[in-house]
């Protein structure tokens, strides 16, 4: 195993400057992830599989440096994707379903085109919650999939809950088997197993970062994000991903109103110095847990101490209404089957439907939880045109947003609003707006805590100020002892 001391836990900065001052290779650095994967991963399940061409593509930018300089921050640098990714080489994507296992992709999707662009060397694709968690009532847990198995955290093996659904790219990254990853997001995905696992996840405005190129759950919640252990280097990956130009297969790529060097900035402008923030107990606290919640508490203390004005227990005027998850069913379908509709001939599943009936006579395999979810959505039309779902859309829309968190933010002139973990994720999810989740301390047993910060909609500059300073005041975060 080649000795990585000088790689455990290193940043992207690190990297960068050991590369340019040729104390290491690309290549040697993508050695020492891999050589992680092999002495650590059969403990956590959260890789998936290696892409075979990392090596070479790792040797071909060291090369590249050594001509004409590097592309980007991310030259040279081992990231992970979420299995629910296309990429065109030789890695299969298939969101955890056995079905899938033998799928390859035609196309790599943008934001994979992105990182390439920027000389990323793709390591490989990481476990997830099978179709994005979106599978399953009959108490399947978070990290599971058929074709993956049982990711576990990698704080307590078999102790702790994991986080779903882009729970090996949490896992992956706690354990440092790359630099930083992608996940996804529909409602809680990134901040969950950001928050389980000690690192840092930022939930990108809905349009951000283009969705093509993903199997899709839900058009209107769905987006990629980046996971890592530094809120810096999420910022690296988050404005490759994202690019300077839009996505013509995505047109809601258009909208984003700033570049990606405004996102830079803003690390440079970290400051919780009278920052308006707005704390969240509602409905949150209960299902913290004490212990947890003693954590919470020293973490929002320290919020106030470094100069923001806390305002505590404020209220989301909507936060108590019964959400529905009918935008998800329906959408799910037709989403789904576009997306099967695409696929290689090679692939005999067309639509949802073929998907349940392969399950079924794959059962022992496929079905160790059962099928509850896509049995539901497979029993909408797929057109979009259902009374129910159109009046879900615009309530969740009208509740999450107007009546949600604008309605908040206004009331007590907050810049953000604060939760613990994924506790809060549901309404900014529907809403489609951004958050980023930290590290702020562990239990006595050791199970990490997060600190979320949520905002509007393109308000990821003020976001990244606030968590890049909340970051450097506290440095909460402690490596697993795998």
């Amino acid at each position: 195993m080649i000795d990585g001391t000088c790689f455990l836990e290193a940043t992207i900065d690190e990297l960068q400057r050991m590369m340019d001052q040729q104390e290491v290779t690309a290549v040697k650095l993508t050695r020492y992830y891999l050589d992680r994967v092999a002495a650590y991963d059969q403990q956590l399940s959260s890789v998936l599989e290696i892409n075979p061409d990392a090596l070479h593509t790792a040797a071909a930018l060291d090369a590249e440096r050594s001509r004409t300089g590097k592309r980007s921050m991310l030259h040279g640098i081992p990231i992970l994707l979420k299995d629910n990714i296309d990429t065109k080489d030789k890695l299969h994507t298939s969101a955890g379903a056995l079905v899938l296992e033998h799928s390859y992709a035609k196309k790599d999707a943008f934001l994979v085109k992105r990182l390439r662009e920027a000389g990323a060397v793709i390591l490989g694709k990481t476990n997830m919650s099978e179709w994005a968690y979106f599978m399953s009532t009959e108490n399947m847990p978070s990290g599971y999939s058929s074709r993956g198995g049982q990711t576990e955290n990698p704080y307590g093996i078999g102790k702790f809950d994991v986080g779903g659904s882009s729970s090996g790219s949490g896992a992956a990254i706690a354990a440092n088997f790359a630099v930083a990853a992608v996940g996804t997001e529909t409602s809680g995905s990134i901040l969950s197993p950001s928050s389980q696992n000690s690192i840092v996840g930022i939930k990108p405005t809905v349009g951000l970062v283009s969705r093509s190129g993903i199997i899709p759950l839900s058009h209107t919640q769905d987006t990629a994000g980046p996971m890592a252990r530094t809120v810096r280097d999420a910022v690296y990956l988050l404005c490759e991903m994202m690019g300077e130009d839009e996505d013509e297969d995505d047109l809601i790529t258009t909208v984003c109103p700033y570049q990606p060097d405004q996102l830079l900035k803003a690390l440079n402008n970290s400051s919780l110095h009278e920052k308006r923030i707005g704390i969240v107990r509602e409905k949150v606290m209960d299902l913290l847990g004490e212990e947890k919640g003693e954590v919470y508490e020293t973490a929002l203390k320290q919020l106030s101490h470094a100069g923001a004005k806390v305002i505590d227990d404020v209220k989301i005027p909507s936060s108590t209404r019964k959400w529905s998850y009918n935008v998800l069913t329906y959408e799910f379908k037709a989403n789904v089957n576009k997306y099967l509709s695409e696929l290689d001939s090679s692939i005999s599943v067309r639509t949802l439907t073929d998907i349940i009936d392969w399950n079924k006579n794959h059962h022992e395999k496929a079905l160790k939880y059962g099928q509850s979810l896509l049995i539901e959505a497979d029993k909408t039309s797929g057109k979009l045109t259902e009374k129910d779902y159109l009046k879900a859309l615009n309530e969740d829309a009208y509740f999450s947003a107007t009546e949600g968190i604008d309605a908040v933010l206004r009331e007590h002139q907050l810049d953000v609003i604060v939760f613990p973990n994924n506790l809060g994720a549901a309404i900014p999810a529907k809403a489609g707006y951004p958050s980023i989740t930290v590290p702020a301390g562990y239990t006595e047993s050791g199970e990490p805590v997060g600190i979320t910060f949520t905002a509007k909609a393109w308000q990821e500059p003020l976001l990244i100020e606030i968590a890049e300073a909340f970051e450097k005041l506290t440095k909460a975060r402690k490596q697993p002892l795998l």
